[in-house]
């Protein structure tokens, strides 16, 4: 029957476990983007050394192969919004973690303010409640492309700006807060309480 598939990472880990500066700057970060556990964050530092090591293979070749492979990289990282028109592979060299982290469906969807909070994006997008122009789209960590759209699905509730979940959770925290200095005033019984006279 022949030998079984052997499925192998693909993600690039740290070279050394107990980094403790890299630890720190990994919990900002998983923190900034609402990333679910270090894979993610690794699976993203891969693309960018994949990006980088091809740029480095390419500035050292010549011939026609290398001109169209330095072509298709610099179309791919154009269309992914990681580089601007008229860029060199110098600039392919400064790419860094952010700007792949910055291009995920999951950190879009938030700063296009359709959700309260990164986690609170990644569920929208789990839930099947995004759509990259008009493709539902479940993967949190999608590279959006430049020239797309990303929406909510029409049938989606979620789509009205006056959906609960979408009130900025400033409002909701102000009127929690209020709700409790309300009931500590009252007191226990419900009525504001009294003083105690201790004479």
């Amino acid at each position: 029957m022949g030998d079984p598939r052997r499925f192998t990472s693909h993600v690039i880990g740290p070279g050394h476990p107990w980094q403790k500066e890299r630890i720190e700057e990994e919990k900002v970060l998983m923190n900034e983007y609402g990333l679910k556990n270090k894979g993610e964050l690794w699976r993203a530092s891969t693309r960018v050394k994949g990006f980088t090591a091809q740029a480095k293979k390419l500035i050292a070749a010549t011939g026609t192969q290398a001109d169209r492979e330095k072509q298709q990289l610099f179309q791919r990282l154009q269309r992914l919004g990681l580089l601007p028109a008229g860029a060199k592979l110098d600039d392919v060299l400064n790419l860094t973690l952010k700007s792949v982290l910055d291009r995920r469906l999951q950190t879009l969807v938030y700063r296009k303010g359709f959700a309260r909070s990164v986690k609170q994006a990644r569920q929208f997008i789990t839930h099947q409640h995004v759509m990259v122009d008009n493709k539902i789209v479940t993967a949190p960590s999608y590279l959006v492309p430049e020239a797309v759209t990303v929406s909510f699905v029409g049938a989606s509730t979620l789509a009205k700006t006056d959906h609960p979940e979408r009130v900025p959770i400033q409002k909701k925290a102000s009127a929690a807060r209020k709700q409790v200095d309300d009931r500590r005033r009252r007191g226990p019984g419900g009525q504001r309480g009294k003083r105690r006279s201790f004479r």
